[in-house]
């Protein structure tokens, strides 16, 4: 499920052995990613970037255009196929996603991108989020009753929507879930590959036996210690390389004093999601921690929610999540014994006032409908990262730490050890642990600092 491939906007296909079997398929301009597109570009966002603030944002609304939604944007049938109504729709002719026909029926023109956000726009946003699952919904329950299939496997932009993904889960049409962790355009390489591979020149499919065949999502380039420590004093840096068991109790002491680190270790991440690999972590009990990422280490609107790392041996005691979610890309609740009580008064706050009412135990990950985007840690995928989350939880009592990608606002993931540093220097982070070298902000010479607030415009 995804904006658009070639003409092919949502297509089904039934694998077995090493062949797919393409069953059907909806043409553009009907989408369901466009449709998400097209209430990015209302709501102010910018299109294919700010998706996820769409959904971010949705919380903090009531779903309070949803029918508008169905009775005059989208013919959804029960199965789930379904038209956009291209009326009010300007993608496939103009130069906009909308036209003047959407502004009626919503009343009002797009938000300017420097326009304050009000209540509609997070209703807004809790619109076209309710309208995606259910949309989805109806797609998987009719094709688990129609296949008799157990297995499903998520791929597209699309199947980025992590809170879609945990409805699909929680909805139990299938035994087994799977989401591609490059699941935007990125992950047409990696499918191109295989189809070569398997389609093309028929060589037998090898199931793996101890977890995806993804191992983690690691799969892009790492750096030797010795590489490091030359590259980070080439830029400048001033560092202590530690010994390993050092450099965790170091960290962990670091992350229970309530420090934002910058954390580079192994390969890099395949896909949007920092694993772990190339990523900002911090406390997650803090109840200050979320604000201080977004707007002093991200550079970026308050309202954006962390996503967790839990030991996936203790994600039960925490999360509502039956299964893995290695890649973060399924939300569940935090359990209830986590939870905070809130009283009448914080009960009835709307909107972005809801921001600031710390919810459970771990405040910082915890959205306002108490739920997170969950990243379950392995010691067989990611040992240092499982190993450091571990130590903090002998600190702590706590298994959770905050985790997001390893860049401030209109930046990539960082992916060398010189990009992590001069990163780093622009943010209000710190600490930064590159492999075992440990480096504090206060060290470092002040005239290789970068500014990042005002390099780039919002995405």
């Amino acid at each position: 499920m995804d904006g658009v491939g070639e003409w092919a906007t949502t297509s089904v296909a039934i694998g077995s052995s090493n062949k797919l079997e393409m069953t059907r398929e909806i043409h553009f301009p009907h989408s369901l990613g466009l449709l998400y597109s097209a209430m990015t570009y209302y709501t102010g966002f910018r299109v294919n970037s700010g998706e996820y603030k769409v959904m971010g944002l949705a919380p903090y609304g009531e779903p309070k255009y949803a029918q508008l939604i169905f009775k005059h944007l989208i013919d959804l049938k029960d199965d789930g196929s379904f038209r956009l109504n291209q009326r009010y729709f300007d993608y496939c002719t103009g130069l906009t996603m909308t036209n003047h026909h959407f502004d009626n029926l919503f009343g009002g023109a797009p938000r300017g991108s420097d326009e304050p956000l009000t209540q509609r726009h997070m209703d807004l946003a809790a619109s076209v989020q309710a309208v995606t699952e259910e949309i989805v919904l109806r797609i998987t329950r009719a094709l688990a009753k129609e296949t008799g299939q157990k297995n499903l496997c998520l791929a597209g932009g699309v199947a980025l929507n992590c809170v879609a993904n945990g409805k699909i889960q929680r909805d139990g049409a299938f035994e087994n879930i799977w989401v591609q962790p490059a699941a935007g355009d990125a992950g047409g390489s990696l499918g191109a590959a295989l189809a070569a591979h398997h389609l093309h020149l028929g060589n037998k499919r090898k199931v793996s036996t101890n977890g995806d065949a993804m191992r983690g999502s690691y799969l892009g380039p790492s750096y030797d210690q010795e590489v490091i420590e030359s590259r980070l004093t080439a830029a400048g840096a001033k560092f202590d390389t530690l010994n390993e068991s050092s450099m965790l109790e170091l960290t962990a002491q670091a992350l229970a004093d309530g420090k934002a680190i910058g954390w580079f270790q192994g390969s890099m991440e395949f896909g949007p999601r920092a694993l772990g690999g190339r990523s900002f972590i911090g406390d997650a009990r803090s109840p200050d921690m979320q604000k201080l990422l977004n707007l002093k280490v991200k550079y970026r609107e308050s309202f954006r929610p962390f996503a967790p790392s839990v030991l996936a041996e203790d994600v039960l005691d925490w999360f509502e999540l039956d299964g893995d979610s290695p890649y973060m890309l399924i939300v569940s609740n935090v359990v209830e014994k986590r939870r905070r009580q809130m009283s009448e008064q914080e009960k009835n706050l709307f909107g972005i006032d809801k921001l600031n009412v710390a919810r459970s135990d771990i405040p910082a990950v915890t959205h306002v409908d108490y739920s997170a985007r969950v990243q379950t840690v392995h010691k067989r995928t990611n040992p240092r990262y499982h190993a450091l989350i571990s130590h903090f939880k002998k600190l702590t009592g706590c298994p959770v730490v905050v985790n997001t990608s390893f860049n401030v606002r209109g930046e990539p993931i960082v992916c060398t050890p010189e990009d992590a540093f001069r990163c780093f220097r622009g943010t209000e982070a710190e600490l930064l642990v590159v492999g075992r070298s440990v480096l504090w902000k206060e060290r470092q010479d002040s005239t290789l600092a970068h500014d990042h607030k005002d390099t780039f415009n919002p995405d």
